[in-house]
């Protein structure tokens, strides 16, 4: 999978293509943390990282859920905030002049770009079809993250748990993108997370984001009730590390390395040792979310401790460190045998 160039000699190369957009390095910030990115501009030198996925930008706006709807957990937390965004038509009026403006304001001359996806939501086929469309007009936009798995509404998951329902709208978003790239945000919320991953590829993304958040509760031991107003949430941050990267190295192993296909890891990253984990799983891009909320500077220190660890390690390149974690004996994460 030929997503960086390798250079001989020098510093390890951490630039990165994902299909025709290249990026400096592959450490992103994740969707529904940093809004619309333009909130960060104070908090973090973007010249520091590759990019950042904007929160969810949905047809209509949407208020969300009531408060409260974030609770701090012991290892990470859980949020229902429920897709609040201005909506299609106010964000392409508003958000995106300021997002060429930031992009022309962090760009390093002989560098590969700063890539901005915009996160998409929807209640149906159609909705998604007509936000993405829209989108794929500016040419300042890499491309779209389809956000098919998120658990704060009420049909959320809908299209991320049902590979056939995720494969026909995919494949409907794909006659649609045709500029930008196509990314597709996957729900851990399901048996098989190589099904889903399989029909996505099949409809045409172009790369796939795991894992989003895992359902949670937190109660008050007080009330007896909820803490969240929606009930349950997603759960984000260290607590889901280790499942994350077990679904990114099934992922890779299973369906996206044979097929090409650049995996963004996510879930728990607050240091480059954890970036790193995600790549050895299979991860060609990583993307920080929670921990932001504790430093925002974490994103920046994660691009420059990857290419620390790379040159320790005499990897010319991250390419050359995707996919290298060690083949796992236990037979539901093996990759199956190739068909004769």
């Amino acid at each position: 999978m030929d997503n960086y160039a390798t250079t001989a000699g020098g510093p390890p190369d951490l630039s990165v293509r994902i299909g025709s957009v290249p990026l400096r390095n592959p450490v992103l910030l994740a969707s529904g943390t940093c809004g619309y990115g333009l909130e960060y501009t104070d908090l973090l030198d973007f010249r520091r990282i590759g990019g950042l996925f904007t929160k969810s930008v949905t047809l209509r706006p949407r208020k969300g859920n009531a408060p409260p709807r974030t609770v701090e957990t012991s290892a990470g937390m859980l949020n229902a905030i429920g897709l609040a965004n201005i909506g299609l038509e106010a964000f392409c009026e508003q958000k995106i002049p300021e997002i060429r403006s930031l992009i022309s304001q962090v760009r390093v001359a002989g560098e590969p770009d700063f890539a901005v996806f915009v996160n998409v939501a929807g209640h149906s086929v159609e909705e998604y079809v007509k936000v993405c469309q829209r989108l794929d007009e500016y040419p300042e936009l890499a491309g779209v993250e389809l956000n098919v798995s998120c658990p704060n509404v009420s049909d959320g998951l809908t299209f991320g748990t049902d590979p056939l329902l995720l494969g026909q709208l995919v494949e409907q978003v794909r006659r649609s993108v045709r500029r930008g790239r196509l990314v597709v945000k996957l729900s851990p919320n399901v048996t098989d997370i190589c099904g889903t991953a399989r029909a996505a590829i099949e409809a045409g993304a172009d790369a796939l984001s795991l894992v989003n958040t895992y359902v949670g509760m937190a109660i008050n031991i007080m009330t007896g009730k909820p803490i969240l107003s929606n009930g349950t949430g997603g759960l984000s941050g260290p607590a889901i590390k280790p499942l994350a990267i077990c679904a990114v190295y099934k992922v890779y192993r299973q369906v996206a390395g044979a097929a090409g296909i650049p995996l963004f890891g996510l879930g728990g990253i607050v240091s480059w040792q954890d970036a790193a984990e995600f790549v050895l799983a299979g991860a060609s891009a990583v993307v920080v979310g929670t921990g932001t909320f504790v430093d925002p500077t974490i994103p920046g220190d994660v691009a420059e401790g990857l290419g620390g660890w790379l040159k320790t390690r005499g990897f010319g390149s991250l390419a050359e460190a995707v996919g290298q974690a060690g083949q796992a004996g236990n037979a539901c994460l093996a990759t199956p045998p190739a068909k004769q």
